[in-house]
This record gives C-alpha cells, structure tokens and sequence, in this order.
C-alpha cells in the first residue's frame, strides 16, 4: 500500500499543476505516508513481539490495543493532531479541486448547450429554406411541362403548314425568315 502512495506521489511530482498542487503539498504528502509507514511498522513489530512473548501484562496490551484502534496515545496527541490537520488539509484541497472541475464542467455544458441551439436554430433554418426551394422547383417542373406541351403542339401546326405548302412554300418561308432575320439584326445592332 505504501508502495502506491508513493507510486501516486511520484506522478503528482511529475506534474503538479495537473493535480492542482503545490511542493508543500507533496512534501507534507510524502511525511504523511512515510509516518504512517512507520506507524504499520511498529503496531506489527508489537503485534508479532505479543504473539511471541505471549506477554498478557495490561500495560502492553492496552498500548497494542491504543495502537489498533487509533486511539490518541497521550505521547503522541501532537502528532495525532498533526496527522488529522494533515489529513483535513488534504480532503479539503481535494474538495475545492473536486468544486472547481465540476463548475468548470458545467461551464462547459452551459457553452456546449448554447453552441446545440444555435445549430438547431440554424437547421431549422436550413429545412424552412429547403421547403421554400422544393415548392419553388415543383412549380418549375409544373411550367416546364406546360411549355413543352405547348411547344410540342406549335411543331405539329408547323409540320401541318408545312406540308401543305409543299416545297415551294417552304422555300419561300425560309427567304421570308431570312428577311425578317436580317431586318431585325440591321434594327438592334445598328440603331
């Protein structure tokens, strides 16, 4: 278990600013595990020394009892205190790191959701638009059928007319067309 503190230290030192801490804080991080390390240490030390000895004398048990339990030892309330200070320090830079991510977090959110309506105000936009241009190509389409029908009728007059006027006729209505054509040409361009 100490090993990973350690481990989780040596990562922090790494980086601190990541973790939103400082090298005071390492430090006292680093204490912190060492002396609880050597607090292990020694309530096995006792623990295996009472196993072996069998001693059932009520002061060693009663300090392997203190020990186990966390009890404050009344040679080591500094260090107890020192221990819990530590401890709050840490629980509370961790709950102000916790609060500032998550309000980072939902200034994100709040951004994110802003940036979905407006592309939501725009796509609404963009399918209105598509409607009106659908319409408008259906009545197009709806002309352009009208045209072509009308078109398709004139040509049928046309051939008629045509074949009634045989070859001479249409020789004489290309020489009308040609006039037409050049009268209309010397009245655009050269007026």
């Amino acid at each position: 278990m100490a090993d990973e503190l350690d481990k989780a230290i040596t990562v922090a030192s790494r980086n601190p600013a990541l973790y939103g801490i400082n090298q005071m804080e390492l430090d006292s991080r680093r204490r912190w595990t060492s002396n609880a390390r050597d607090q292990v240490k020694s309530v096995k030390k006792s623990v295996v020394s009472g196993k072996e000895l069998n001693d059932t004398s009520t002061s060693n048990f009663s300090e392997m009892r203190r020990e186990l339990m966390r009890l404050p030892n009344p040679h080591h309330a500094d260090q107890s205190q020192k221990y819990n200070a530590d401890n709050d320090d840490f629980i509370s830079s961790e709950s102000d790191r916790q609060l500032l991510l998550m309000r980072q977090q939902d200034e994100e959110l709040d951004e994110l959701s802003a940036s979905v309506q407006r592309i939501g105000g725009v796509g609404l936009t963009i399918h209105e638009e598509l409607l009106a241009q659908e319409k408008i190509i259906d009545e197009l389409g709806m002309e352009m059928d009208s045209t072509s029908n009308r078109l398709d009728f004139v040509q049928k007059k046309v051939a008629v007319v045509m074949k009634k006027a045989g070859a001479k006729g249409q020789i004489m209505m290309i020489c009308f067309l040609l006039v037409l054509f050049i009268i209309l040409f010397v009245l655009v361009f050269l007026t």
